[in-house]
């Protein structure tokens, strides 16, 4: 399948259905008044991140995406109905622009979000909606609102904890498949590399990260050259940079003029980028002898400068792999943040900070009733029958009523 990370497209919500100007007509009834219904509301558009979706091939050659209008108003108080909304599945990652004003309208970075990016016009309103007691008889109507339309510019990054940078044939293709279960095309001439790859490497039980493969970069790419700069965009979202050299140098070239050059393009396409976190990697010390590997690591780092991570590899025999990734992982789990806490919409805090508040006084409570047990107060001393218990209270009786005879009237 080919990989798509651009794509411009149309979309144009549904138009609201127009009211109906309709009155009673029934045998014996001669004024049954207005019955006029409104119009149903128009379809809208919606985007949601799909994450079974890797690429926007799906949107290159369906442009234009269309919802249906509103069915207007019938008598009889028969309202129109409204019109289906329209879905459109996207890959986690993907920003929706303007394209007329380059405005960002969206950005899918949650797997199930949904957001509205073109609403369906309301319905009109019908003359059963103007009736009022001093207006019987009303043949006012309004057509439906029109919905919105407008012509999208869809950009995709991908989501990735780590990315891998260099020339070409340094060896990320291989790197990835020698850390994860990605299988990119490998082979031994420049640009092998077409789209980005993602592989999900893992450090062990539960404990994984994502890593993404771009084709290399080359000397002038920001300004064009090659293919890498129409995917370095990938690289805005990770975390961490694995930048690859080639330190054999088996074509003669210099390991530290080229990596050199790489990071002076990174700079020159985005100054965020360049600041970005980033480690070296030395692959291909199995292509150089055992007795010149440290002198030639010594003199690699001295000559950049570097003082970053550092890490001695050969992906095509795996050696030195397991440290690098373990590190990363504890790299990438140090940089994620923390969930944030449920706000209680009760008190305007967080559910955890409402429990501890709860639980602390709970604990003070019972802290205070052992202290006074400690100190014999008299509240809290078991009750005594024969000697604490208070005497019965006297019982009164009731008083008694003399009762009233009816006197009789004399005979």
């Amino acid at each position: 399948m080919k990989f798509v990370d651009e794509a411009t497209i149309e979309i144009a919500a549904g138009n609201g259905g127009a009211g109906c100007a309709s009155f009673r007509r029934e045998k014996f009834i001669p004024f049954g008044g207005p019955d006029g219904g409104d119009g149903g509301r128009g379809g809208s558009v919606y985007a949601v991140a799909d994450r079974n979706l890797n690429t926007l091939i799906d949107f290159r050659y369906a442009r234009k995406h269309e919802a249906r209008n509103g069915e207007p108003g019938r008598g009889s108080d028969q309202f129109g109905a409204a019109a289906e909304d329209i879905v459109l599945r996207m890959p986690v990652g993907t920003i929706v622009r303007d394209a007329e004003t380059d405005e960002v309208l969206a950005e899918l970075l949650v797997p199930g979000e949904q957001v509205l990016l073109a609403k369906g016009g309301d319905g009109g309103f019908g003359n059963l909606h103007f009736k009022s007691s001093t207006n019987r008889a009303p043949r006012q109507k309004t057509p439906g609102w029109p919905g919105e339309r407008k012509a999208l510019k869809l950009e995709l990054r991908v989501l990735a904890d780590v990315g891998l940078l260099g020339l070409p044939n340094a060896g990320k293709s291989t790197l990835i498949t020698a850390i994860s279960n990605a299988r990119p095309k490998i082979a031994d001439y420049p640009f092998t590399t077409l789209h980005p790859n993602l592989g999900v490497v893992r450090a062990g039980p539960e404990r994984s990260f994502v890593v993404a493969d771009l084709p290399g970069l080359i000397e002038g790419a920001a300004d064009g050259a090659g293919l890498g700069h129409l995917f370095l965009r990938h690289l805005q979202r990770t975390r961490l940079l694995l930048h690859v050299v080639d330190l054999s140098g088996f074509d003669g070239s210099d390991p530290v003029a080229q990596a050199k050059g790489i990071v002076k393009e990174l700079r020159k396409y985005d100054e965020q980028l360049y600041d970005k976190p980033r480690w070296i990697v030395l692959n291909k010390l199995d292509m150089v002898p055992a007795e010149e590997r440290a002198a030639k690591v010594k003199d690699f780092v001295k000559r950049m400068r570097w003082k970053g991570p550092v890490f001695e590899i050969s992906a095509l025999a795996r050696e030195g792999l397991d440290p690098m990734v373990q590190a990363i992982y504890d790299f990438v789990a140090a940089q994620k943040a923390p969930p944030v806490p449920e706000v209680d919409p009760r008190f305007g805090v967080d559910a955890e900070t409402v429990a501890a508040a709860v639980k602390a006084a709970a604990a003070a409570e019972v802290a205070q009733v052992a202290a006074a047990e400690a100190t014999d107060d008299p509240r809290f001393r078991p009750l005594d029958e024969a000697e604490d218990a208070p005497a019965a209270a006297p019982v009164r009786k009731p008083r008694a009523t003399r009762s009233r005879k009816k006197e009789q009237p004399d005979a």
